[in-house]
């Protein structure tokens, strides 16, 4: 049985609730018997969602919102300190908590799992959250992005585990104490935050220095930040670590992944036997989040085969590869990417899914810091595509930088070799993409903004 809604949180605020991760907090507390409130900048399908369960979710920011006998108010770190609610909370001295302790006050007394890394983290939460569901386990998740199945990003389960996307962003990941850690990758990104390897080293140390006596560290063998932490873990701790990955000695091997069309087969060497199932995404970026997630699974004491077969039920997360249509022989498809890497691994799942067809994509930048670090190695990833078209940075919670622009990325592309196109207009994209796209094609929509708009907007060009 889970644990009651904290006092603290019986009556929360949230400023910012449509967010991915507010609206999961929010969920799980309005599930559990909590009278929850909270704000956006704008209407939404979350926004209804969360009025379903009985929240009352205002639009728009503003100092009566908050109500005067709010037990708390709940914010993010992309909150800006002149919110008029945040002002209203310290005139009437309602406490401020922070988005992470919120959710790990949601996870004490349950077995947790939590999910980190610069990337991968949504898809893997959500892989070990449809597989514990469907094996009867009744898990309770909190999830980056919304489930193509159930449709939503959180739920309360009855259940004895908490799954959760760990953001090492904002160093929020720091706050949990989870039975099971998962480190996918180590990379610098989040510029604003970090500004070198050493304080993402520095960091991840920490969040795994909080598993709880008796845990395990699944940890990746493949990339090369995750193999540094893996021996900077083991040369000051006595947790227990597993490993899965490709490379010979890795605790969980993946012996081999056969790519069928949009899905997987994936085999891999446990414990010395051999254990093939299906992943319903392709490319070997999402096997090996697939695996990340038996191996953590199984650290929990759930037989590997069980998992496994559970596995193959997964069927995708909203804006990861998520296929919105197809219209005159061309097929849309929507991904978050918008780290180098993540580009790069599903641009590689893609152009083995498109076979001989051409493999055209819509890219938005999402922030100017990110941009202005990895503009380069964005460009370049656009050089997997048969052709791109580029939009201007998407700024979310940023203010523009002087000198840049989404021209870094165009430029670095067309150095790498690119056919690409800077496109302005985003409302122009439609007509742009119909007289590009010819029947066979694939389109990808790519990027962490508003860029998951056009999808529609294209199928209907091509329609017409």
């Amino acid at each position: 049985m889970a644990p009651a809604v904290p006092s603290a949180m019986e009556r929360p605020h949230f400023i910012g609730i449509g967010g991915a991760g507010m609206s999961g907090i929010a969920k799980i507390l309005a599930q559990r018997g909590a009278k929850v409130a909270g704000s956006d900048a704008k209407e939404s399908a979350t926004a209804e969602s969360l009025r379903a369960l009985g929240a009352t979710v205002h639009i728009g920011h503003a100092a009566e919102h908050l109500a005067s006998d709010a037990s708390c108010v709940v914010v993010s770190s992309a909150i800006r300190a002149d919110n008029p609610e945040l002002a209203r909370a310290a005139e009437l001295s309602v406490p401020v908590v922070h988005r992470s302790d919120a959710l790990a006050s949601l996870m004490t007394g349950l077995r947790s799992i939590a999910v980190a890394g610069t990337h991968g983290k949504t898809t893997t939460t959500s892989m070990l959250a449809v597989a514990l569901t469907e094996l009867g386990l009744d898990p309770s998740y909190a999830i980056g992005g919304d489930l193509a199945g159930p449709g939503t990003n959180a739920r309360h389960g009855e259940g004895e585990i908490f799954v959760a996307e760990a953001d090492e962003s904002d160093r929020s990941f720091q706050k949990y104490d989870p039975e099971v850690a998962i480190v996918l990758n180590v990379e610098l990104d989040h510029h604003a935050n970090y500004a070198s390897m050493d304080e993402i080293y520095e960091s991840f140390e920490t969040f795994v220095g909080k598993v709880v006596p008796g845990g395990t560290l699944v940890v990746a063998a493949d990339q090369p930040g995750a193999v540094e932490l893996t021996a900077r873990v083991r040369a000051g701790s006595s947790l227990k670590v597993v490993t899965y990955g490709e490379s010979e000695g890795a605790d969980v091997r993946i012996h081999k992944v056969t790519p069928r069309g949009l899905t997987s087969e994936v085999t891999v060497l446990l414990d010395g036997r051999l254990l093939t199932f299906t992943v319903s995404v392709p490319g070997r970026h999402y096997a090996h989040n697939a695996v990340a997630a038996l191996a953590a699974g199984v650290a929990l004491g759930i037989p590997a085969h069980n998992l496994a077969s559970a596995l193959g039920k997964y069927t995708g997360v909203k804006r990861r590869l998520q296929l919105k249509g197809e219209a005159a022989g061309v097929q849309v498809i929507d991904s978050y990417a918008h780290h180098p890497t993540e580009m790069t691994a599903d641009l590689e799942a893609m152009r083995g899914a498109a076979a001989d067809s051409r493999l055209l994509v819509v890219f938005q930048p999402h922030l100017f810091s990110r941009t202005q670090e990895l503009g380069t190695e964005m460009g370049q990833a656009l050089a997997l595509a048969d052709a791109s078209v580029v939009l201007d940075i998407y700024p979310a919670r940023e203010d523009p930088i002087p000198g840049v622009t989404s021209e870094l990325i165009v430029d670095a592309a067309r150095t790498a070799g690119a056919e690409v196109t800077a496109v302005h207009d985003k409302a122009a994209v439609p007509d742009v993409i119909a007289g590009m796209a010819k029947p066979g094609d694939l389109v990808l929509t790519m990027g962490a903004g508003d860029v998951t708009d056009l999808g529609p907007q294209i199928l209907a060009r091509l329609s017409s």
